[in-house]
């Protein structure tokens, strides 16, 4: 059976840089082909790229990530996808900045006890980051607005329908045409909010 090798990369926002991670891909024989970049938060496992990995991934195929946060942030979420992969899927997975996250290597009983408990511990640490990341955020907007500091325009603030427009769009429910007609705007002022929406409101 010919082994297909894929890598997964996430970074939190469109104008943070992978070309790291893709060097380290292809130091560990990926084909920039079979390379799937993600730029969104890892709360969850909604991501276009990560859902099209999956539906490629075969059994004894090879997906590399490098390191568990950038996998996901949800301890959760991260337990039941790489459950999918390595039991239903069948595929091997391998974290590189942690040897012992490897299932290509630990095959018998203790081996995968001892990546069991890693990937949970790790999962765990995972989310608490994101929760001190999500606090230290909060802190920062309270301790700003305390300062008269203005967030978006206040003609445009950002509601409830316009969060709800927006989640449906960036999953690709809607296209931006409708999302800018749900939420009565311009093409400007919809960016506009985008962006001023992920700046304030968008977790890591």
């Amino acid at each position: 059976m010919n082994r297909r090798i894929y890598g997964y990369i996430r970074v939190s926002s469109k104008d943070q840089n992978e070309a790291r991670q893709i060097e380290e891909m292809k130091k560990h024989r990926v084909d920039e082909r079979f390379i799937f970049i993600d730029k969104e938060s890892g709360k969850n496992f909604e991501r276009k790229e990560y859902q099209l990995i999956k539906r490629v991934l075969n059994q004894g195929d090879l997906l590399i990530v490098e390191a568990i946060d950038r996998f996901g942030r949800n301890y959760r979420e991260i337990l039941k996808e790489w459950r999918e992969i390595t039991e239903e899927i069948k595929a091997d997975i391998k974290v590189l900045d942690m040897p012992l996250l490897d299932t290509t290597q630990y095959k018998d009983t203790l081996g995968n006890f001892v990546s069991d408990l890693v990937l949970q511990v790790l999962s765990f640490v995972a989310e608490r980051e994101r929760d001190n990341i999500r606090k230290r955020q909060s802190q920062g907007i309270a301790v700003a607005k305390a300062k008269g500091v203005k967030f978006g325009r206040p003609k445009h603030n950002i509601d409830d329908n316009f969060e709800k427009v927006y989640k449906r769009w960036k999953s690709g429910e809607i296209t931006a045409v409708k999302a800018m007609e749900l939420c009565m705007m311009k093409r400007n002022t919809f960016y506009r909010r985008v962006k001023e929406y992920e700046k304030v409101y968008n977790e890591i």
